[in-house]
């Protein structure tokens, strides 16, 4: 079983900068494609970006350039680095994988950014 937990959200001022982390549980995290996702009120939760085992990353046009995916897999640990933040980049943002053929998500961290 795989568990994720994300952190490092907040509120920021637009123009700002904030970097989630995602912690995963598991012995074999380095073969894991990882993936972003963000959740706005009132709206579908949509991917971010993505990372896969390689390091070959994948971003959505509207964040391109401004966020960046990586990953430590000595530390199990995922990242998303999110820099010059706009207010509809609000949401919650959860971190996502596939183990065992089972979607397996993170409990999620706000982010809000105030215009």
């Amino acid at each position: 079983q795989v568990q994720l937990v994300e952190s490092g959200g907040g509120l920021v001022q637009a123009g700002g900068s904030l970097r989630l982390s995602c912690v995963a549980s598991g012995r074999t995290f380095s073969s894991y494609v990882m993936r972003w996702y963000r959740q706005a009120p009132g709206k579908q939760r949509e991917l971010v970006g993505t990372i896969g085992s390689t390091g070959v990353t994948y971003y959505v046009d509207s964040v391109k350039g401004r966020f960046t995916v990586s990953r430590d897999n000595a530390k199990n640990t995922v990242y998303l680095q999110m820099n010059s933040l706009k207010p509809e980049d609000t949401a919650v943002y959860y971190c996502n994988t596939v183990y065992g053929g089972a979607l397996v998500w993170g409990q999620g961290t706000q982010v809000t950014v105030s215009s």
